[in-house]
């Protein structure tokens, strides 16, 4: 099943249930765009004075990466509707369910963007919990 983005002239196509591949679950499985790539690095939950937001506390961090997120987009001229890739690194797998409610949270109605997800051992700092990279295009 193939999906068109929600956005208008958007460039990108979701395929959601590629033939022969299950179907997944809180992510699209191929997502096809044409424009100017945009890569965003790896986000903590530091907010602007590099204080670690949420120390502990998954639910708070990945609500502050996605608003790091959401600024990093905007300083290259993109949004939500444009990112056709997330990588979530955790360490803590449990982790998962605060992202995607943060995740949706930023989304909103907007298709879901390929993704991937991974428990790591550590991040560079023990009080980091999640770090989140994200890959967007945007059309030209």
């Amino acid at each position: 099943m193939t999906t068109e983005s929600q956005r208008g002239g958007s460039g990108l196509t979701h395929i959601t249930e590629p033939p022969g591949v299950a179907p997944g679950t809180g992510y699209t499985q191929v997502v096809t765009a044409t424009g100017r790539l945009v890569a965003v690095s790896g986000q903590v939950a530091f907010d602007e004075q590099r204080r670690l937001v949420g120390a502990g506390d998954p639910e708070a961090q990945a609500r502050q990466i996605f608003e790091n997120l959401r600024r990093c987009l905007a300083a290259a001229g993109a949004d939500f509707s444009h990112v056709v890739k997330l990588t979530y690194f955790l360490t803590d797998i449990a982790h998962l369910a605060a992202v995607r409610d943060a995740r949706n949270e930023a989304f909103g109605d907007l298709p879901l963007p390929a993704g991937s997800a991974m428990q790591v051992a550590a991040l560079f700092l023990p009080e980091v919990l999640i770090e989140i990279e994200a890959f967007a295009v945007v059309p030209e």
